[in-house]
């Protein structure tokens, strides 16, 4: 391939990565939309439904490493197609689920064969993009999620009303099937760079680098998964706003998270590093939401303004986290990496909600939103050490 047709192709690779990433991540913003519906159609109690939302997240915990150890071995390309066909497959068969437990299984199954798109898709942006253009290739893929979040609110809504669950979970399952087909299509192993002996033989699980990068995440993913995750139900339970009020302020969070990734990523390319600007936005987040705090019985003008903020900037990193992961391993073990990075995030990120809710029933709000303020200080601490 041409220098030109390679400069040209790696945008289709990304191209191609973006969606695989925004099928993906639709299962989880697609249960959280059809919850009222699944609700009704199943019986459920509110933590069943609970259950559902998590489902896919749950699956992906146990796969993602070994999905990206494949990668290593296999390459993306087979990855990603064998990995987002069988999740599509799991979500077209969740569409005919007769009971709350066949359901709950299958959409377990359709997260642990899906989060192949985390290290697959990563590993072959990372590998098509230099290390100065990198960190925006990554936060252009990152902002699937938003986009996808997005996209979910306004698309299955209409699609549940006409044809019922059962048909969102088979558009759900048709977008991964078609982003499974893309990636066959499209991804191959990307320029093989020069990498040093010493970083090519280092597995991830014994790099202390990782380690430090993924537990420093995992400090700073908490406001993302407990302040804009409960954005709604506070401000339609404590502060008296509709639900469709409620739920717009959430929908402009995820809005400007898409150029807030991007920018992030575009950032981190001009300071050449990834931890600094990891690290300045978790101390950015940690004073944000703190301030948000001070502001919970503050009038609706002040407080929608400090959440959207605390809500972005909460949201922005993920994209830096996962190409540090990717270039502190080296080409050889990016995709391990990455699958370690993401499996405790994941991890971390299925845990938080629940116990931000009994702490907030143990105590109040304003309690649980100060406790959340100190972990990604927390994080900020412990990425200092990497001195990157």
């Amino acid at each position: 391939m041409s220098q030109i047709d390679s400069g040209r192709y790696r945008w289709v690779v990304l191209a191609a990565g973006t969606f695989a990433q925004a099928a993906y991540s639709g299962i989880w913003f697609g249960a959280a939309v059809m919850a009222p519906a699944l609700r009704d159609r199943y019986d459920l109690s509110l933590g069943r439904v609970g259950v559902l939302i998590s489902g896919s997240l749950a699956g992906s915990v146990v796969s993602l490493i070994p999905w990206g150890l494949a990668s290593d071995r296999l390459g993306e390309r087979a990855v990603l197609a064998v990995g987002l066909t069988a999740c599509g497959g799991a979500l077209i068969a969740a569409s005919q689920a007769q009971g709350f437990a066949s359901l709950a299984a299958l959409l377990v199954f359709a997260g642990l064969a899906g989060a192949s798109v985390n290290s697959a898709s990563g590993r072959a942006v990372m590998h098509w993009f230099g290390p100065y253009e990198r960190g925006l290739a990554l936060g252009i893929r990152q902002a699937a999620i938003p986009i996808s979040g997005l996209l979910a609110s306004l698309a299955l809504p209409p699609i549940v009303r006409a044809g019922g669950v059962g048909w969102g979970f088979v558009a759900l399952g048709l977008a991964c099937i078609v982003s499974a087909l893309v990636g066959a299509g499209v991804l191959r192993e990307g320029p093989r760079p020069a990498e040093d002996a010493a970083t090519v033989l280092l597995p991830p699980f014994r790099d202390r680098r990782i380690w430090l990068l993924a537990s420093g995440s995992a400090l700073v993913v908490a406001p993302q998964m407990c302040v804009v995750g409960f954005t709604v139900l506070f401000l339609h339970d404590r502060r008296g706003m509709s639900t469709s009020a409620a739920a717009a302020v959430l929908a402009v969070v995820q809005l400007l998270v898409i150029g807030a990734r991007i920018a992030a990523g575009r950032w981190s390319d001009g300071l050449h590093s990834r931890i600094v600007p990891l690290r300045r936005l978790a101390l950015t987040m940690g004073a944000l939401v703190a301030l948000t705090t001070a502001l919970l019985s503050a009038p609706i003008a002040l407080l929608v303004p400090a959440l959207v903020l605390a809500g972005v900037v909460s949201m922005s990193w993920n994209g830096l986290a996962f190409t540090a992961a990717a270039e502190l391993a080296g080409h050889a073990r990016s995709g391990a990496a990455i699958g370690l990075q993401q499996t405790v995030l994941n991890s971390f990120s299925a845990v938080y909600p629940t116990a931000f809710g009994v702490f907030v029933a143990a105590t109040s709000w304003r309690a649980g939103f100060a406790a959340v303020a100190l972990l990604p200080l927390a994080g900020w601490r412990v990425l200092r050490a990497l001195n990157a």
